[in-house]
């Protein structure tokens, strides 16, 4: 058994161990009891453990976010299983997965409002210029992120600069700061016309920018936002987007989950997939469609408008075709031999003489495609 003081090169060595063990992705439980296995006294292990996950010095990367070994259960159902995920300074980083997949609990584990079971989330701090553990710095955590829920997190009964004046005194803003934070907030979020409405009052898709502007009074470094388009129409929803581009363009690292693969695809640096309680691909849109599916999608649009014919002529011909379906009024063929199904189709049209409109053949497949594609293995 060890020695409770040790020495200078024993605890080099014990966080050196620390160190390679949380790189592997090992929970915390096991780096403990691998060390009091081998013969190190509690103590001892629980003093380094403890200073690791406070500090962990900076790697050669980018990341601002890093999540090692990351499980939560609720009673028996394991929900999150070992996520090891790392989020880059500066990016707009999306989350999908189906209904259920866990996508709110990682962005509340993300924010320290879930404790893991296992694993450790750490953030970079971007004055100390190290990563600090979200679990054990919940005051540097409320400083440096925001965080939008899905619901409206504000006060019906205040207006929406009462709002914002009240959510800046809750984070001890000091008054010119505050005055001067709210009215850049309400011209960003275009909410100045209505600043002295009640937030009951407001339009949905401005109840939704007010509760952004609310996540940003304190002007975070990190910006999460669980489903900002749900239940908006397409008009706010392209809107929205456009407002959360402004935001990471202003240098705020934003992390979103959504269901609307088709905006994730068209605004996210970078997107992660989380199925079966992991993180089961990484990557830019363009990779993961490179890098998940070789196909490739023809897509026609009729003067008619009528595809039923064409399905079906398509439906008795053995072509090589993976999947038929709709897709904003245009019929959407995905083929991993697209020259060769598009010669036929062509055939088809004229014998059942319609007219094209427009048509277009897509190298790489949709995000969607690639999702579902994913999910099906």
């Amino acid at each position: 058994m060890k020695d409770k003081s040790i020495s200078e090169d024993e605890a080099f060595q014990l966080r050196e161990y620390v160190a390679k063990a949380k790189a592997k992705g090992y929970s915390e439980k096991r780096i403990h009891k691998n060390l009091v296995h081998a013969g190190w006294q509690e103590l001892v292990v629980d003093s380094i453990l403890e200073e690791k996950l406070e500090t962990k010095p900076i790697e050669q990367k980018n990341a601002i976010i890093r999540c090692v070994g990351l499980t939560k259960t609720f009673g028996e159902n394991v929900v999150l299983d070992d996520i090891n995920l790392e989020i880059n300074q500066g990016e707009i980083f999306g989350i999908i997965g189906m209904s259920g997949s866990g996508k709110t609990t990682l962005l509340n584990a993300v924010i320290g409002f879930l404790e893991p079971d296992e694993g450790e989330i750490f953030f970079r701090h971007p004055q100390k210029m190290e990563y600090l553990s979200v679990q054990k710095k919940p005051i540097e955590v409320k400083r440096l992120f925001g965080f939008a829920t899905q619901e409206p997190s504000f006060y019906n009964k205040l207006t929406a600069e009462e709002n914002l004046d009240h959510f800046g005194s809750l984070y001890n803003l000091p008054t010119h700061i505050r005055k001067t934070n709210v009215n850049l907030l309400l011209d960003l979020m275009g909410l100045t016309e209505s600043k002295k409405t009640l937030s009951e009052n407001l339009s949905g898709g401005m109840q939704r920018r007010l509760g952004i502007a609310c996540s940003l009074i304190h002007d975070p470094k990190i910006l999460i936002l669980d489903e900002p388009t749900a239940d908006l129409d397409p008009f706010l929803r392209k809107e929205m987007w456009n407002l959360i581009k402004k935001i990471n363009e202003q240098g705020t690292t934003v992390i979103l989950s959504s269901h609307f693969l088709s905006e994730i695809e068209e605004l996210c640096t970078r997107v992660g997939i989380l199925h079966n309680r992991r993180i089961m691909q990484i990557g830019t849109p363009n990779d993961l469609r490179s890098r998940l599916s070789k196909n490739e999608e023809i897509h026609i649009k009729l003067i008619s408008g009528n595809y039923d014919k064409l399905i079906k002529e398509l439906q008795r011909e053995n072509l090589d075709i993976a999947q038929i379906c709709m897709r904003d009024k245009r019929l959407v063929i995905i083929t991993p031999r697209a020259e060769k199904v598009l010669h036929s189709i062509i055939h088809l049209i004229e014998r059942t003489k319609e007219e094209i409109d427009e048509l277009e053949v897509v190298n790489k497949p949709s995000l969607y495609e690639v999702f579902e594609a994913l999910i099906k293995k």
